[in-house]
């Protein structure tokens, strides 16, 4: 059963509310017949009287709660206009509710892991963790080698998010037996049929340290070939070399090929000889020059003059130094 409620203060004292109402409706459809509509009204936190539309009048529970639902229930005006909110009021807030609350699911998302169970009693819990899914009803159960199991299961918690979304979860304690297979299974309105998780356990650690060793010889052996390719493949360079040299011998000894070549010295070099004359040996370029001190590895003398000079063009030049004598 789904429920809208709503409050009403009146007021409120130092230490609790004065008056307040608080109204609901509870209902299974949006058929009249399943719908239930409830006011209660609150004196410092008790409820005195009380409306529903299946009672069809007040109601109260205390001497004040009693007086205030007999005067009330005399009132033909007030008792239809309470009668009607059944279908004014929650009828239309339960329609909303349906095409954009109710109507809507949300798959969850199921984590199953390992624990230590309390007073380690058992070697390992495990728990079956199912997060944000909507709506509420769920059923969570375990299974083991395919059979549902109702023993060892210690306890089942439900939480809401606070942002319209559940999550549960359920422990089972367990001895670990060979070839046994656990399972989690879920069952919601958002699934099309029951998500089972199955537990695997965690890897031994002699067994991880036997698969990384198996790795590193993988490894090792995958280097060891691409070495073993690296050097074969440079042992191809000497066997080009040794190609090239009897290629050329082969030339060598065709008259035509040797007249081909011998006149490419006039034909191609000497344009690219008078255009390097003509635009680039004639030119030079000034060359910056700078002198300064430097102190001497060892400290034999008492210092160095090191000429530096920069950027000139052709590389022909001579320096000299002129030194004065004291």
């Amino acid at each position: 059963m789904a429920a809208i409620a709503a409050s009403t203060f009146y007021g409120k004292k130092k230490n609790g509310y004065e008056c307040y109402s608080s109204t609901r409706c509870l209902f299974n459809s949006t058929e009249l017949q399943d719908i239930e509509f409830i006011r209660s009204y609150y004196y410092n936190k008790i409820e005195h009287v009380r409306f529903s539309s299946d009672v069809g009048r007040f109601v109260g529970y205390t001497e004040f709660g009693v007086k205030n639902a007999e005067m009330w229930n005399n009132n033909p005006g007030q008792l239809a206009a309470m009668r009607a909110q059944k279908e004014t009021y929650c009828q239309h807030n339960i329609d909303l509710w349906y095409a954009n609350v109710l109507s809507k699911s949300v798959k969850p998302s199921v984590r199953l892991h390992s624990t230590m169970a309390p007073g380690c009693h058992h070697p390992a819990m495990l728990v079956c963790s199912v997060y944000d899914f909507y709506p509420k009803q769920i059923k969570v159960s375990w299974l083991r080698n395919g059979q549902e199991t109702t023993s060892d299961i210690t306890s089942t918690e439900k939480f809401a998010n606070g942002d319209w979304l559940y999550q549960v979860h359920s422990h089972l304690e367990y001895m670990p037996r060979s070839g046994e297979k656990i399972s989690c299974m879920v069952e919601h309105a958002s699934l099309d049929e029951p998500l089972i998780i199955n537990w695997v356990p965690p890897m031994p650690e002699t067994e991880r340290l036997i698969i990384v060793g198996a790795i590193g010889l993988i490894l090792g052996l995958i280097l060891f070939v691409a070495g073993v390719i690296y050097r074969r493949k440079s042992g191809d360079t000497s066997l080009a070399h040794r190609f090239g040299e009897k290629q050329a011998e082969d030339w060598n000894k065709d008259p035509a090929a040797l007249s081909l070549w011998r006149p490419q010295k006039e034909m191609f070099f000497k344009p690219d000889s008078e255009l390097c004359f003509t635009n680039v040996l004639p030119k030079s370029v000034m060359p910056l020059a700078r002198l300064h001190s430097m102190t001497p590895p060892g400290g034999r003398h008492p210092a160095l003059a090191l000429c530096r000079v920069y950027d000139f063009f052709p590389n022909q030049s001579k320096t000299r130094t002129d030194a004065g004598s004291q």
